[in-house]
């Protein structure tokens, strides 16, 4: 292998198909690969031992992952998870909690052998549209998501692992998903310099390790997607951050359907990333070739190597980059027998943070029918996740209504039915805009003893009906409802 190829290695971070090392990323770790991050399809054997392979072929590869809490995991994606989410978190807006839940969430990474966490999201969510940060953000108050973006990197770091915060400059202001198109926000740069940016300033001051950008187009600086974009990268730098820049995974709508995969990696290192996340290789989903991991590699390596022998991306650029993932990946590797982390009370702090609104009515400790209107999940966020209905369900039938889609004679079927048999209705949206507000105003005028239970970002509550507000589809708030609504 030529060294213009172990080069650009160096800086590229790739997923993989399966529960194995498959045969070509060995060869390319053994050839300098700068790491693999970790997805859900990857884990389903045992993990600590998958990474001890990684670093056996590699000691200084990175092995990153998507471990959020809530409604984002990776580690729990067949049972949901088992700690609070960033909503929780700041809506109990208490730093301790958030600073322990994250070295929880780091004990639990270091405990199968991952370096990055991939986390905090320090995105402000001022739209309550977003379908893809949501209850992912600590909340919508720049203040209250700062303080604890910072305990997060805190408490992650603490742990002896690597924190990346995102998604810089912001993507709270957003109501369009970039796995599927570039989404467009038309704040002003003063707005996004007081609303978007002190989060990612309070995460550098805490000493985070690495940020990932976002896939977002910021007309106040330009038409070109932040990740590509010098000059909102070049921000960072000026803030004084010197750790690893890495891109959002490029095989995301907004720039795999733009520029492609390898013109986004060459773009991304001439705008000042340092690491090239490729993404996930079963995101094509049907269309999924059996080497499609292998091919989005290749796709973002050799694209960087002809640039490199075409003048295109300069060398000295590339080093750069290189040289700062392999300090970062230099500092784990030493690390990594001395990772530690503390006992979480994760059911104690997720009951203090869930609220509710109105009377809440109690249910007898029997199966229970649940009406689940929520959106689909989505590539980043398995918001209509299974384990959240059945648990709330206890054994009752879950029926579910596409809130969006379904008509009047449907929603009034559903009311009908929950004023006949007692039901839990599952929301994941209820701001004014919502189809699904207009499902539960149906339902509460037909059945005002139907508990609204809402994964989603706190809203408004309905008149004459109880909700609680869980701001997370996962396990454990999922528990905790059933035993507040049931008085267990």
């Amino acid at each position: 292998m030529d060294d213009l190829t172990r080069l650009a290695n160096g800086v590229v971070w790739p997923g993989f198909l399966g529960g194995d090392v498959p045969r070509w990323l060995e060869d390319e770790l053994r050839s300098g690969l700068a790491g693999v991050v970790y997805f859900a399809q990857n884990l389903h054997g045992d993990t600590a031992a998958l990474s001890a392979r990684i670093h056996a072929i590699a000691p200084h590869a990175l092995i990153g992952i998507d471990e959020e809490g809530g409604s984002v995991t990776r580690l729990e994606t067949g049972t949901g998870s088992t700690v609070p989410s960033a909503a929780q978190l700041g809506m109990l807006d208490d730093v301790d909690a958030t600073q322990d839940t994250a070295a929880e969430i780091a004990r639990r990474c270091a405990a199968v052998g991952v370096d990055v966490v991939l986390a905090p999201v320090a995105d402000v969510n001022t739209d309550p549209r977003n379908p893809v940060i949501g209850t992912r953000a600590f909340g919508s108050d720049t203040a209250v998501v700062s303080r604890h973006v910072a305990a997060a990197v805190r408490g992650i770091q603490g742990a002896g692992i690597a924190a990346c915060a995102k998604h810089y400059p912001g993507h709270g202001d957003t109501h369009t998903d970039s796995h599927h198109d570039l989404p467009r926000v038309d704040a002003t740069a003063e707005e996004m310099a007081q609303t978007h940016l002190p989060p990612f300033s309070a995460a550098v001051q805490a000493g985070v390790r690495a940020i990932m950008t976002a896939h977002i187009a910021v007309p106040a600086w330009g038409e070109t997607p932040a990740t590509l974009n010098p000059a909102v990268l070049g921000m960072l730098r000026d803030e004084g951050f010197d750790g690893v820049i890495v891109t959002d995974a490029l095989d995301m709508a907004a720039i795999r359907e733009t520029v492609g995969i390898g013109g986004g990696a060459v773009r991304a290192l001439a705008a000042g990333a340092d690491l090239l996340c490729v993404g996930n290789p079963t995101n094509p989903g049907p269309a999924m070739l059996p080497d499609q991991d292998e091919r989005d590699f290749r796709a973002a390596r050799d694209a960087i190597v002809a640039a490199l022998r075409s003048g295109e991306l300069s060398r000295e650029r590339v080093e750069e980059a290189a040289a700062r993932v392999a300090r970062m990946a230099e500092d784990l590797a030493s690390s990594r027998g001395d990772r530690q982390g503390g006992a979480l009370n994760a059911e104690s702090i997720v009951r203090r943070a869930i609220a509710v609104q109105g009377e809440l009515p109690a249910y007898a400790d029997l199966p229970t029918d649940v009406i689940d209107v929520r959106r689909p999940s989505s590539l980043a966020v398995d918001s209509a996740a299974g384990h959240v209905a059945s648990t709330l369900a206890a054994g009752g039938r879950v029926v579910r209504l596409d809130a969006e889609t379904a008509d009047d004679a449907a929603v009034a079927d559903i009311a009908v039915g929950a004023s006949r048999q007692r039901s839990i209705l599952l929301v994941d949206r209820l701001d004014e805009s919502s189809a699904q507000r207009a499902v539960a105003s149906a339902i509460a005028g037909a059945a005002p003893d139907t508990a609204i239970v809402n994964v989603g970002v706190p809203g408004d509550g309905i008149p004459g009906a109880a909700v609680l507000d869980l701001a997370a589809a996962s396990l454990i708030a999922a528990q905790v409802a059933r035993r507040m609504l049931t008085g267990n």
